[in-house]
């Protein structure tokens, strides 16, 4: 398996505290669609709870990897699409249970207007790269 390299702090650029400002690799790419706090029948997970939301949401990446052969130790990129900037530190905990601070991708989170429904705080997509 092929090691991303991570890049905190390109030189001119400021140092990054939550993410990586650029990841690396070769190998394989799985591009995981923003996946929703939905459990496996569908049902809203943590209605109005951002962590909850959050952990739902990395279960179900975590799940959406493994079914592509990767794992987060392969994810090279995660876009958060919250509709609060507020609901950041439940994403980064969650995040946090998955992912370890030396082994942060890049990173986007934008704050947009709404999802596709009133329910939904949160969506996040991931990009991997397995393989070398």
């Amino acid at each position: 398996m092929s090691e991303p390299t991570r890049i905190v702090a390109p030189a001119g650029v400021a140092p990054a505290s939550a993410y990586a400002h650029v990841v690396s690799a070769t190998g394989r790419l799985v591009a995981v669609s923003g996946q929703l706090a939905l459990d496996e029948h569908g049902a809203l997970v943590g209605e109005g709870d951002p962590a909850a939301q959050a952990r739902q949401v990395f279960e179900n990446l975590r799940r959406c990897l493994a079914a592509a052969g990767a794992g987060f130790e392969d994810v090279v990129k995660l876009t958060y699409f919250v509709t609060d900037m507020a609901f950041m530190p439940a994403v980064r905990a969650a995040r946090a249970a998955h992912l370890p601070d030396d082994r942060l991708p890049a990173s986007s989170a934008v704050q947009v207007a709404a999802l596709v429904g009133p329910e939904f705080l949160m969506e996040i997509e991931a990009f991997a790269v397995v393989g070398g």
